[in-house]
């Protein structure tokens, strides 16, 4: 494992300065002098004049995790009646309330037949597989559940959550809204509370109970693909935001959702945005403090809400020279026993995410004690669910989990349920709402929330606002891209495979120009000549992702890097005498130094959502709508590698501070930007040195600037493997697989036809990793075998063939068990043999010709990874 980025002593020194940033905090020495403070208490903030979370100026350091007053006081009433029906229940009974499958493995007979608590759709999972389903197919499953769990002898109702995050995305035809990242540049906690709300009606239109929402980390390196999923960097806004997003979801504190509330989630807790170089489901570092007074604020104010439901997060938090090692929060008591049920008080039901367990030393995706008895309540198990309940009926009758902790776990779910007012609610197309295609859209608030969110970044001689009747040339690939203005989330898990045609209703950046605007010419390319129009439009940025690929990892922060087509439009049209607005789509800021020089005016737009029509209204008729009023609620980079980058980050020095963006009538001149191009790679330990960070090959995606290929005798000069994760040749195939969370894995298939290949390579060029093999570092992957192989298999590492090394790793995959996920290990020094490190272009390569099946994940080269104790032995591979 890496080191943590500060020792002890420099970690406390980051906590303070964030401290003192946001205010509140006493001196060293008297804090030092002072008797033991009692446990700090929290209940519902300050309001504003509008009846809002009012954004504090600064919060107080907390010494200790708080006692949150919740808005969702215990009803006597539902005690009693609980106590009642646990008392009744069965085992089986009670672990199937506690199980929660995915819509696509469990029908409604099978809800009937395990006692099935509760069911989740996933991102991109829809009724019948249908991602154009209408209202009444959404209305029929979720009745056809609701109708199988009240079919089952204690007739307790099922509940089904759905990650509505912006909006209900997964749902044909609903308005989605702006990302919380836009959300967060509004400064409006009220807007928030609006925008969950109608959430919480597009829901009820379809027949939902719970929204897997809002997203509360507090993002600390935009690396992370999930930053766009954080409201800011800024634990004010947070915990602000948390507050009145939990209240618009649950309809206020009184939770009995008969009206237009549904169950809310506070997540993932905790620490997801403070993960070491923002690597998705990766290590949190942080001290105890930092942990309360940053990344737990969000938590403070959805749980002084009335939030019912938790979900934990995927990452670690561990930092061994704190004397910190919990690992994954999904297994950890401490976190979710002693810190949000006891500490907290949190009397709600904690729920895993995707698989969670399955990420917990010692467990699987079917089984996991350590889990349920650090707190977990509802295990999100989408697959494996049958035998998830066995396992755990079993582990509870060998005494390995205690009756009293599923019972325990059986209260909180009944708890919830009752609160909601579900045991008395009628099916779900009998509710308010249901049905209603006006409850499925919310355009005029939708459309004002993308307004209050653009922030103006540069305006040189007031450009903006462009008047009515002016001759516009609009370029640039996300003019008149719906998914790349909605990004991840929507409709499809990571916002892939849409089109215009998807989003019945939306409203594209370039209508919204064309309704704003007489005189409109499109030209995505930037091919027309600008001389004769008043403005180009240039509208670029980022394509739609998700957690895991969206991470950059290592990658550079330089948009001309990641996105080399948009500087190109830029370049073709500026310089020519016409003004240049640049409409920048993001899901987090980026370095774009080159990108602001080519332009007049520059607009962070964050991504909108369908209304793209606002962010047109602010570009022509601002004035009308109270001006750009947008402020930075993440910190913009002023160079390539400039991350983590925050208030109370070392050396801060952003090019835009948080807080950051001019007003409409603000007159300030953006002077011409340094351009420095930064690095392929930022962080990287390459050439003769010691490498001190994962090379990351091949982690739920390509990682630049290595991509996936298959070879073949049907094509030895390689095939690559497509975005959708697939490709063929008559003698292997691959498809995308779960090896440790959804789709982050390929599962190739030789066919025995012939001798093929699966392999990762960086395309026409080389890399220098001799601190690799300096580092005692190891080729790391990890791999399910589904039909162990039949012919000699080998691993191999190329430096331009015919340069190249290989180990026999044919006993090696015999070895492993079948079905089961395990990480393999092998010491670079195997390879040392005939290999150039200083010229590695395939770092991962595996070769057979016979039969067999895997799937391989987490592709890595790990510096010290040789002397772990489960590290392969070179002898062991020979042959």
């Amino acid at each position: 494992m890496a080191r943590p980025p500060h020792s002890p002593r420099a970690r406390n020194r980051v906590a303070l300065a964030a401290l003192v940033l946001l205010g509140g905090l006493v001196p060293a020495q008297a804090a030092q002098a002072a008797p033991p403070p009692r446990q700090p208490e929290i209940g519902r903030p300050a309001l504003d004049r509008n009846g809002c979370a009012r954004i504090e100026d600064s919060l107080p350091q907390l010494a200790d995790w708080p006692k949150v007053r919740s808005a969702m006081p215990k009803n006597p009433v539902d005690e009693w009646r609980i106590r009642q029906i646990v008392s009744g229940m069965s085992l089986e009974e009670k672990v199937g309330q506690m199980t929660q499958p995915e819509i696509a493995a469990i029908t409604p007979a099978e809800v009937t037949q395990y006692s099935i608590g509760s069911v989740l759709n996933g991102g991109g999972s829809w009724p019948g597989g249908n991602k154009h389903a209408s209202q009444q197919d959404w209305l029929k499953l979720a009745d056809s559940y609701w109708d199988a769990a009240k079919a089952t002898r204690t007739k307790i109702p099922v509940i089904w959550g759905i990650d509505a995050v912006h909006g209900n995305n997964n749902v044909h035809g609903s308005t989605v809204f702006p990302q919380n990242i836009a959300l967060g540049a509004a400064h409006d906690p009220c807007l928030v509370r609006d925008v969950e709300n109608s959430t919480a009606r597009q829901i009820r239109a379809t027949g939902q109970d719970w929204a897997f929402a809002p997203t509360l980390a507090v993002v600390q390196d935009d690396r992370w693909g999930r930053t766009y999923e954080g409201f800011s960097e800024d634990p004010r806004i947070t915990r602000a935001y948390g507050y009145e997003a939990m209240n618009g979801l649950q309809a206020g504190a009184r939770l009995r959702i008969g009206a237009n509330g549904v169950i809310g989630t506070a997540k993932h807790f905790i620490g997801d945005g403070g993960t070491t170089n923002g690597q998705d489901q990766g290590v949190n570092a942080s001290s105890e403090a930092d942990m309360i007074n940053l990344h737990g604020q969000g938590y403070y104010g959805a749980l002084a809400a009335g939030a019912q439901t938790v979900m934990a997060s995927f990452n670690s938090w561990t930092n061994p020279d704190l004397g910190i090692n919990e690992g994954k929060i999904h297994g950890s008591d401490k976190v979710l026993n002693q810190i949000l049920k006891g500490k907290m008080g949190f009397d709600g039901l904690v729920v895993s995410d995707w698989n969670g367990i399955g990420q917990v030393t010692g467990c699987t995706n079917s089984s996991c004690p350590r889990a349920i008895n650090a707190g977990i309540d509802v295990v999100m198990v989408p697959n494996d669910w049958k035998d998830f309940i066995a396992n755990t009926v079993a582990q509870v009758r060998g005494g390995e989990i205690p009756m009293s902790r599923i019972d325990d776990a059986v209260t909180r779910i009944l708890r919830v349920k009752m609160r909601a007012g579900l045991f008395e609610e009628r099916k779900p197309s009998q509710r308010w709402y249901a049905g209603s295609p006006d409850a499925l859209t919310d355009k005029a608030l939708a459309r004002d929330a993308v307004r209050k969110s653009q922030t103006l970044l540069k305006n040189n001689g007031n450009v903006l606002p462009l008047a009515r009747n002016a001759k516009v040339l609009v370029v640039g690939k996300s003019a008149d891209s719906i998914s790349n203005q909605t990004g991840g989330w929507t409709l499809t898990w990571q916002g892939t495979g849409n089109t215009n045609a998807d989003f019945p209703g939306a409203t594209s950046i370039l209508a919204g120009l064309k309704e704003d605007l007489a005189n409109v010419t499109f030209d995505p390319t930037g091919t027309v000549d600008p001389k004769g129009y008043d403005a180009v439009i240039a509208v670029v940025g980022e394509t739609p992702y998700a957690e895991g690929v969206g991470d950059l990892q290592r990658k550079s922060l330089e948009a001309a890097k990641l996105y080399p087509e948009d500087l190109a439009v830029l370049d073709k049209v500026s310089g020519k005498g016409t003004p240049v607005v640049t409409v920048y789509v993001s899901g987090r800021p980026l370095y774009v130094n080159k990108e602001l020089n080519r332009s007049d005016a520059f607009v962070a737009a964050w991504l909108p959502g369908t209304e793209g029509g606002g962010v047109a209204d602010m570009l022509v008729r601002g004035k009308d709508h109270g001006g750009y009023r947008g402020k930075l609620s993440y910190s913009w980079p002023k160079s390539a590698c400039q991350t983590p980058l925050n208030p109370w980050s070392p050396g801060y020095d952003p090019l835009f501070k948080l807080g950051y963006g001019l007003t409409s009538n603000q007159r300030t001149t953006v002077g011409k930007l340094d351009e420095t191009e930064g690095p392929a790679r930022c962080g990287a330990t390459d050439g003769g040195g010691t490498a001190t960070e994962d090379l990351p090959i091949y982690d739920r995606t390509d990682v630049a600037p290595y991509k996936s290929f298959i070879g073949s005798a049907s094509n030895w000069g390689g095939t690559e493997i497509g975005a959708d994760g697939t490709a063929s040749h008559p003698e292997i195939t691959v498809v995308p697989a779960d090896v440790n969370v959804q789709g982050d894995g390929l599962k190739a298939t030789w066919t025995g036809t012939g001798a093929a290949q699966l392999y990762s390579q960086h395309p026409g060029g080389t890399d220098d990793l001799r601190g690799y093999p300096n580092a005692d570092g190891a080729l790391e992957f990890d791999v399910i075998v589904h039909s162990p192989p039949v012919n000699r298999t080998v691993v191999s590492l190329h430096c331009v063939y015919p340069c190249s090394s290989e180990v026999n790793a044919t006993k090696l995959f015999g070895d492993l068990p079948a079905g089961q996920k395990s990480t393999v290990k092998i010491p670079l020094s195997c390879f040392a043999s005939g290999l150039d490190f200083e010229s590695i272009d395939t770092p991962f390569l595996v070769y057979t010709d016979g039969p067999f099946s895997a799937s391989f994940a987490n592709v890595r080269w790990s510096p010290g990874g040789a002397k772990d104790p489960d590290a392969r032995k070179c002898s062991d591979l020979t042959g």
